[in-house]
């Protein structure tokens, strides 16, 4: 199934070819969750500090439970720092 994985700041190193504003189409199977979403494209969890999926707040606990879905759009942002 497509969904959207949008990444920004830091973790966008990890956006396959093609991304274009920090967001890029990308396959994963069936029954996947957000934190293997995430692991399919090799982005670091202790890097995930604000992840959405479907503009609502994942916290870690649901990132391991909830299951994307065709045409969802998961986005994830890295811990800020800096004054």
């Amino acid at each position: 199934m497509r969904i959207t994985l949008k990444l920004f700041a830091t973790l966008g190193q990890f956006l396959p070819a093609g991304a274009k504003a920090n967001a890029v189409e990308v396959e994963v199977p069936d029954g996947t969750t957000a934190h293997a979403v995430f692991d399919q494209f090799g982005v670091p969890r202790d890097k995930l500090h604000l992840v959405m999926l479907n503009g609502v707040y994942l916290d870690a606990n649901a990132r391991d439970e909830q299951i994307v879905e065709p045409g969802d759009a998961l986005a994830a942002w890295p811990p800020v720092a800096g004054g």
